[in-house]
C-alpha cells in the first residue's frame, strides 16, 4: 500500500489524505487495505469506497449501489450503476467534506445492517 500511495503525485495524496481522514471520520473502526494489488480500498462490514487516481482526476468510487442519497450533488458518474458510483476530483476541485462525510456515514450503517457493500 506504501509504494502505492508514495507513487502518487502530491495533489493526488492529498486528496487521498483527504478521503481517508473522512471515511475514518465516519467510523474510526474503518480498515484501509489494497484492492487488486494497487487501489486503496476503505472497509467496515464490507467495502465503504475505493480510490483511483488517474492523470486528470482522483476518483472515489462509492460501494453503495446507488442508494445513498446525494442532496450536495457531488456524484459525477455512475448515477444509475446498481454497485457504485463515482465522485471525480479533478485538478483545481475540492471535496465537498460534509456531503461526502454524510454519505460515508450512511455506506457504513447500510454495510452493519448487512446491505450492498456487505461481505
Amino acid at each position: 500500500m506504501d509504494a502505492y500511495i508514495d507513487a502518487l503525485r502530491g495533489r493526488q495524496q492529498a486528496i487521498r489524505g483527504q478521503v481517508g481522514d473522512l471515511v475514518h471520520a465516519g467510523d474510526p473502526a474503518v480498515e484501509e487495505t489494497i484492492e487488486r494489488t494497487v487501489r486503496p480500498d476503505f472497509v467496515l462490514d464490507g467495502s465503504i469506497c475505493v480510490l483511483l487516481a488517474t492523470k486528470k482526476a482522483v476518483d472515489i468510487l462509492l460501494c453503495d449501489g446507488a442508494i445513498v442519497p446525494d442532496p450536495g450533488g457531488i456524484i459525477t458518474g455512475g448515477h444509475d450503476n446498481k454497485t457504485a458510483r463515482m465522485i471525480a476530483v479533478g485538478e483545481g476541485e475540492t471535496l465537498d467534506a460534509p456531503a461526502l462525510l454524510a454519505m460515508f456515514r450512511q455506506i457504513i450503517a447500510n454495510n452493519r445492517a448487512g446491505g450492498v457493500g456487505a461481505l
